[in-house]
């Protein structure tokens, strides 16, 4: 299983927020030399957010990114703000591994099927953000249906992987919920990077138990309560 260090950008600086609510950031400095830092320990992925693109500035920190993209040669998913097809090709074309296509995915499910022809599906990876069940779209703020149908939809439309964020546990780092993760891996054929809780091996031992492609490392691994070379152990 992948272990995918969170590079959250916001304003120019690695940032963490809880919940998804700017007012909450906590800034740990350059997003480079975090991303280095992630590196340097062992890491060999990364899970990069545009926050100011999920805020509405969608090509801030697009030189970046791409600086981050070109120093680091590593895999890289990214999302945050991409609300056209345009802005998914810009952001391909900086090299990253994949994008990632949240409300817009939603929104516009048919935007999946022409990236995939265009890219390859596996440089499509469609996010599913989950609260209390349902997908939840515009911040986290609006619920527009069943999880697990979306997912499935998403997967026939020719997304090459899913992200799945549980909102009710994200950034609380408490830990995971393992039920709606395992429903979801049993529901799908592609790969599952999974984010939301990770906080402790245990969470990491069992989502690798469950199938997940991926775990993404957030708040827990910034704040020092789950260790990475821990979660890299436990993830093999």
């Amino acid at each position: 299983m992948r272990i995918f260090p969170a590079v959250d950008i916001l304003g120019g600086r690695c940032v963490q927020l809880v919940q998804g609510k700017r007012e909450t950031a906590t800034a740990y400095g350059d997003p480079l030399s975090c991303a280095r830092r992630w590196l340097d320990a062992g890491a060999e992925a990364l899970h990069v957010v545009n926050l100011d693109g999920a805020f509405g500035e969608s090509a801030k920190n697009a030189e970046l990114i791409r600086s981050l993209v070109k120093e680091t040669g590593v895999e890289i998913e990214l999302g945050g703000g991409i609300r056209s097809v345009g802005d998914a090709r810009r952001w391909l074309d900086t090299g990253v591994s994949r994008i990632i296509l949240s409300t817009f995915a939603v929104k516009e499910p048919e935007s999946i099927q022409t990236l995939s022809h265009e890219f390859g599906s596996d440089r499509v990876m469609a996010g599913v953000d989950a609260k209390g069940g349902q997908v939840a779209i515009h911040g986290w703020q609006e619920a527009a249906g069943d999880y697990i149908g979306w997912a499935q939809r998403f997967e026939t439309l020719g997304a090459g992987y899913l992200l799945y964020t549980n909102v009710d546990v994200e950034g609380l780092q408490n830990g995971i919920a393992a039920g709606p993760v395992k429903k979801l891996i049993g529901s799908v054929k592609i790969p599952v990077v999974v984010a939301g809780g990770v906080s402790a091996r245990t969470d990491v031992a069992a989502l690798r138990d469950a199938g997940a492609y991926g775990a993404v490392l957030g708040s827990a691994l910034y704040s020092g309560k789950i260790n990475l070379s821990e979660a890299l152990e436990e993830s093999r």
